[in-house]
């Protein structure tokens, strides 16, 4: 039997033509559970570790039937869920993948089980999910302490990884110019930042929190208003450039 089946995870789904999570076409690896507990969070199906049902093998056979489709900036992105709870999943995965130089991105919050050095040296590209920038605006979203994901940055720094940032932008919460000049402050302790995206906030996870009865905690909050969300968008990438 080969090492690598001796392996599983938990994988919620697998979406074969991602076009927005990392660069080119790519199959999205939706993986489950999560340390966090976002008040916005749209996947709360994903919470849970679940049934083990894939080896390392058994994926990358099903990555590779699409490998045609990813050209020169395709490839794989690892999400979820959190992927950072399947570490050595994801290593033992990620050294196949480089056998046939296929990019791999790790769209994470950068809340663990550690080992994230091993981890990352096979990873090309990380898509950080900002939270909050404050201990305490940080708590209140997700439930845990900001220090984990500082010591996540620490190694991705460490290894010079390329990132890519996202921030969802909440009425009332992160949709405030202080909390933009907050957000290019935080950004200076991370290096080869590539990119930014603002997302607005949206209620479309709402019904899956209902059918699981789980109380909906943004009940009361609207959907982000797009328009606003672009303004604030200008507004931060002409302070980003000049930080």
């Amino acid at each position: 039997m080969s090492q690598y089946n001796m392996i599983k995870a938990s994988i919620d789904s697998i979406e074969t033509f991602g076009l927005v999570d990392g660069p080119g076409i790519r199959v999205v690896v939706f993986f489950n559970g999560c340390k966090l507990r976002c008040k916005y969070c749209h996947n709360p199906e994903m919470w849970s570790r679940g049934k083990n049902n894939y080896t390392p093998e058994q994926l990358v056979q099903r990555i590779k039937r699409c490998q045609p489709y990813f050209q020169n900036k395709g490839g794989v992105t690892f999400s979820g869920g959190e992927p950072l709870l399947h570490d050595q999943f994801i290593i033992e995965t990620a050294k196949l993948l480089k056998e046939d130089n296929i990019h791999i991105a790790l769209d994470t919050a950068g809340v663990g089980n550690g080992n994230y050095e091993e981890i990352l040296k096979y990873i090309d590209l990380i898509i950080l999910d900002i939270k909050h920038t404050t201990e305490e605006g940080y708590k209140k979203i997700t439930g845990q302490n900001i220090d984990m994901v500082e010591k996540f940055i620490e190694v991705v720094n460490k290894l010079d990884k390329k990132v890519w940032i996202r921030q969802v932008i909440i009425p009332e919460i992160t949709d405030s110019y202080e909390y933009i000049d907050s957000l290019v402050e935080y950004l200076k302790k991370i290096k080869n930042i590539e990119r930014v995206d603002f997302l607005p906030f949206h209620r479309l996870g709402r019904e899956k929190y209902m059918t699981l009865n789980i109380p909906y905690p943004y009940e009361d909050k609207v959907e982000m208003d797009k328009e606003k969300c672009n303004k604030l968008y200008k507004v931060f990438l002409e302070k980003f450039k000049n930080k």
